[in-house]
C-alpha cells in the first residue's frame, strides 16, 4: 500500500491558476522541518521544495487556469486539480512498480473535500498541520504556484503578481480597478467581475 498526501494552493487568489500536489514520499522517510506551507518561509519552503522532490517516490504537482476555475467554480477546479494529480502519481508508481490495483494508493487530502477517484482517500481538516505527507504536499503546491505568479508578472505588468501572488491585498484591488482585469484574473470573483466590462 501506498499512502500520498494531497493539498492545494490558490483557492483564495484574485488570480492565476489554483495548483494541486500530491507526493509519496520514500518509506520511512520523516523530516520535522516539513511543516504547513503557510507557517514557512519563503527561502525555508524553496528548500524543502528541492528535499522533497529528491526523496519522493512519485510526485504530480497540477494547475487549474482562471478560465477553467471561472467555468467550473473554485470548489469544483480545486477537486479537479487534486484528482489529477493523483492521478497522475498513481500511473508513475505504475511506471515503477508495474501494473497496481487502484486500492493500492491511499489518499490523505487535506480539508473536507472529497475528489472523485477510485482510490480510498481520508480527508483529514486542517492535514497540512497534522500530518506529515499532506505537509509535504503544501509546499510542493504552494512553491509551485509562487513561482508561476512570479513569472506571470513579465506578462501582466502593473498588478504586483510577483509580489501578492494573486491575492486580494489592497495593492491588487486598486491596480484592478485602475488597470482593468487580466486575462489571468478570474472573472467569476467579488473584487474582479464588478471590471470585467467597464474596464475599470
Amino acid at each position: 500500500m501506498f499512502v500520498a498526501g494531497i493539498d492545494e494552493a490558490g483557492r483564495g487568489p484574485l488570480a492565476g491558476p489554483v495548483t494541486a500536489a500530491c507526493v509519496v514520499m520514500s518509506p520511512g522517510y520523516r523530516n520535522p522541518r516539513i511543516r504547513d506551507s503557510k507557517i514557512l518561509s519563503h527561502r525555508v519552503r524553496e528548500e524543502l521544495f528541492k528535499e522533497i522532490v529528491s526523496n519522493a517516490i512519485a510526485y504530480s504537482i497540477v494547475s487549474v487556469g482562471p478560465k477553467r476555475i471561472d467555468r467550473l467554480n473554485i470548489r469544483r477546479a480545486t477537486q479537479l486539480a487534486m484528482a489529477l494529480s493523483a492521478e497522475r502519481v498513481y500511473r508513475r508508481l505504475e511506471e515503477r512498480n508495474g501494473s497496481l490495483s487502484p486500492y493500492r494508493l491511499h489518499l490523505l487530502i487535506d480539508g473536507n473535500m472529497p475528489i472523485e477517484t477510485p482510490h480510498p482517500f481520508d480527508t483529514i481538516i486542517k492535514g497540512d498541520g497534522r500530518v506529515e505527507l499532506i505537509a509535504a504536499a503544501s509546499i510542493l503546491a504552494k512553491v509551485t504556484r509562487d513561482r508561476l505568479m512570479h513569472d506571470l508578472e513579465e506578462f501582466y505588468p502593473g498588478y504586483g503578481l510577483s509580489t501578492h501572488k494573486g491575492y486580494g491585498t489592497a495593492e491588487h484591488r486598486q491596480q484592478i480597478v485602475a488597470l482593468g482585469p487580466s486575462p489571468i484574473h478570474r472573472a467569476t470573483f467579488a473584487g474582479v467581475k464588478e471590471h470585467v466590462y467597464s474596464g475599470c
